[in-house]
């Protein structure tokens, strides 16, 4: 791969270190201004503050004039894979139509179960492909995918391997999700338990056999799963492997927040209506905390209480939640500035939301979310001389070159 450096950097900023930090710790950026950074395979291999020396025998050269250097966003909360759109229940929403109301009536996930059950595997990957060339030029390097558009055997597989294909080709790193239980399927309508047998009994089995999946899912919601179904469900994710997250205290305060505590997920995302006593319980289980404001923004709720979590300690993280239903949009942009405006989030925690915690999310801190020595080279370059103006100018992209592993995966013309 060779040596790449980038120099003649306005300003270069990270946070530091290989875990999700929340507190005062979530604001501490490290700023360098006119730094030099060198590639070399893929990593980071030497940052510079210093006047710039023969580093390197025959690099090739980024200019970064004028620019600020940033660490890859990680976006690790979306529902990559799907079939069909719903703009038609954008605008009953917008009518006054509640998203849960909409989906007693047969829409909402069900609707993009028909559709995705319908669409191809080269339909769905040729739509997930386009997606992703598109998130790199907003400066995501590292994208979690959830299945969960299936609600079936045949369809969640396919949603899967078409996450597994994508992963074999995509320049940007994908991390695949199994979220079979994402619904309740009408043919199982009554017989919840049922359906989670038979996702851990004949779905299961074929995701750990092809690894098609690290993470497990489940959406813990009234009308969804309860609290004691999901705690049984994941315990056999558990056990046939994967890692685990939850959708946790979205719409209703069901005590997901505890029960991810309870079972030391690795994280529980959403959280708008998560108790005190739940959060307080995450801290201690070291459970991050995945906020998704652009979902908040578009069903119309009130935001998660980012300010609050961060100064209990938590490490919080935001995604995008990319679905399309709920939130069809992977504004990195629009969803800064919700966390800074509307969150309370400095631009220096929002910054870490979108890199080190987000990161440390889909554990992968020890090589991605900073900008260190060692570190793999997911890099972002922004047309501004300051990291500050993310959220200054807010809902715009700055982003005019994305690295990841040292190789050019975007560069604007």
């Amino acid at each position: 791969m060779g040596e790449i450096l980038i120099k003649n950097l306005a300003s270069l900023a990270t946070n530091t270190g290989n875990k999700g930090k929340g507190g005062k710790e979530m604001g501490n950026i490290v700023e360098l201004l006119h730094p030099w950074v060198l590639i070399k395979d893929g990593i980071i291999h030497k940052i510079g503050g210093e006047e710039l020396q023969d580093v390197a025998k025959d690099p090739e050269v980024l200019d970064g004039s004028g620019k600020t250097l940033l660490p890859g966003f990680v976006d690790p909360h979306t529902h990559l894979v799907f079939g069909g759109t719903r703009e038609e229940e954008f605008s009953m929403r917008l009518r006054g139509e509640s998203y849960m109301a909409i989906m007693e009536k047969g829409g909402g996930i069900k609707y993009s179960v028909r559709k995705t059950r319908e669409a191809s595997f080269e339909e769905l990957l040729s739509q997930a492909d386009k997606t992703l060339k598109n998130m790199a030029e907003l400066g995501i390097t590292t994208v979690e995918a959830k299945s969960g558009y299936g609600l079936d055997k045949e369809t969640e597989l396919k949603q899967l391997r078409v996450v597994k294909k994508l992963r074999e080709t995509s320049p940007i790193e994908i991390v695949s999700t199994f979220m079979g239980a994402h619904d309740i399927p009408l043919e199982y309508r009554g017989r919840d338990r049922e359906f989670l047998d038979f996702l851990a009994d004949e779905v299961l089995p074929v995701v750990k056999e092809e690894n098609l999946a690290e993470f497990g899912d489940i959406f813990t919601e009234k009308n969804v799963f309860t609290v004691e179904d999901s705690r049984e469900y994941l315990k056999k994710m558990r056990e046939a492997g994967l890692k685990l997250k939850i959708h946790a205290d979205e719409i209703n305060d069901l005590g997901g927040a505890a029960l991810a505590a309870e079972l030391s997920l690795v994280s529980a995302d959403h959280l708008l209506k998560a108790n005190e006593e739940g959060l307080q319980k995450m801290k201690e289980a070291g459970v991050i905390p995945v906020l998704l404001p652009l979902t908040a923004f578009s069903l119309k709720e009130e935001f998660a209480k980012a300010r609050h979590m961060i100064e209990l300690g938590l490490p919080v993280a935001m995604g995008t939640d990319f679905n399309p239903g709920s939130c069809y949009s992977f504004s990195v942009p629009l969803m800064l500035s919700l966390g800074t405006l509307y969150m309370g989030m400095t631009p220096e925690e929002a910054l870490t939301a979108v890199t080190l915690n987000s990161a440390a999310a889909l554990e992968r801190a020890d090589r991605i979310g900073t900008i260190e020595e060692g570190k793999e080279a997911d890099l972002i370059l922004i047309d501004a001389p300051s990291y500050r103006f993310l959220t200054y100018h807010f809902g715009m992209n700055l982003v005019t070159t994305t690295l990841k592993k040292g190789k050019i995966v975007y560069m604007k013309q």
